[in-house]
């Protein structure tokens, strides 16, 4: 099971605290309601986009929420060739012309980021992205983003291995 934080060695690495955390999504929250914009669906790009995803529902005062499930790392700097769509699928017919807000936590290549908003935009819908962290690498420019940075990024969720049973 892969986890996407070696917190072995801190140096050169971007740490997001979870009392950082809580700061980060309200302000990205205002950014968003700031623009104008009023996501009817807040779909969160699982798993990384979950957490991020929950906080801005609640922020925003947005009720509706699903996920897609993308699977593009594997571990610690490695990826597929390509972002891959798992099952369970997102219940695309009744998301079809809605405001959407798709989160992830961090647009790193830009590719599953990019997969999610091509695939939403599809349906007619006006899709809008947020992230915590957008790097300049990307291929694409979220909507909104709490943060640059070109570090590998430490977060709270992901910064220890998967618990298994005590013996």
């Amino acid at each position: 099971m892969a986890y996407h934080a070696d917190t072995t060695d801190l140096t050169g690495k971007e740490v997001l605290l979870w009392d950082q955390f809580g700061d980060a999504m309200r302000e990205l929250a205002q950014n968003i309601a700031d623009s104008g914009f009023r996501p009817e669906v807040i779909i969160a790009i699982a798993r990384g986009g979950l957490l991020p995803a929950g906080a801005l529902t609640y922020a925003l005062g947005t009720k509706l929420s699903d996920a897609m499930n993308i699977e593009f790392y594997t571990d610690i700097e490695q990826t597929l060739p390509d972002p891959v769509l798992l099952e369970p699928l997102l219940d695309t017919e009744s998301i079809k012309g809605k405001k959407l807000l798709v989160v992830d936590d961090v647009a790193d290549s830009g590719r599953t980021l990019k997969m999610a908003i091509d695939m939403l935009t599809e349906l007619g819908a006006d899709v809008r992205s947020a992230v915590i962290y957008d790097k300049p690498r990307s291929v694409i420019k979220p909507d909104y983003s709490w943060k640059a940075t070109d570090k590998w990024i430490v977060f709270p969720w992901s910064s220890q291995p998967p618990v298994t049973p005590n013996k």
